[in-house]
């Protein structure tokens, strides 16, 4: 297991709602599992969250054709980024600061992995020729890998992908 997953505020808030015990069950990894993999690589969408070397956060929608992220090493996962607003805030933030968390949620089979880790960006990586239309790849070392409990994932159902969203050559 990691360390020093739970900080000192974590740790007043378990007390204080005796969970200690809870999430001191709970399973963080530094690896990928095959359960980890199938999750994260059937999901069209995830959420990153980017600090910048100030502290000031951002969070972004990422989506793209499920496959669109795909786990590359036992502990590194990589995804395309398309050309978007051209305000580029989070990738910004990661060239300042590769401190990254992603949320990968499921709404049609309620689910959440987190990955936490160190990003960097490239031009020139091997899987761009996988990803029509991409502008860089970013690839994420995970620090710390865990799912979360499901309980208040709403059920939804996708209506439709985005067409923007070109999908991943096959390996």
């Amino acid at each position: 297991m990691p360390g020093n997953q739970f900080n000192q505020g974590s740790r007043q808030l378990q007390d204080r709602f005796e969970t200690r015990a809870q999430a001191d069950r709970s399973q963080h990894r530094l690896e990928f599992s095959d359960d980890d993999r199938a999750f994260i690589e059937r999901c069209g969408y995830f959420f990153l969250a980017t600090v910048d070397r100030d502290g000031s956060p951002d969070c972004s929608y990422k989506g793209g054709q499920p496959g669109f992220v795909r786990i590359v090493a036992e502990d590194t996962l990589a995804f395309p980024d398309y050309k978007g607003n051209g305000q580029f805030r989070s990738l910004g933030n990661i060239l300042v600061n590769p401190q990254v968390g992603l949320l990968f949620l499921d709404f049609e089979n309620p689910g959440r992995r987190r990955v936490n880790g160190l990003a960097s960006l490239s031009d020139d990586d091997p899987l761009l020729a996988d990803y029509p239309d991409a502008q860089l790849i970013v690839r994420v070392k995970a620090t710390e890998i865990f799912g979360n409990c499901p309980r208040f994932v709403h059920r939804m159902q996708l209506v439709e992908p985005a067409t923007q969203a070109p999908p991943p050559r096959p390996r």
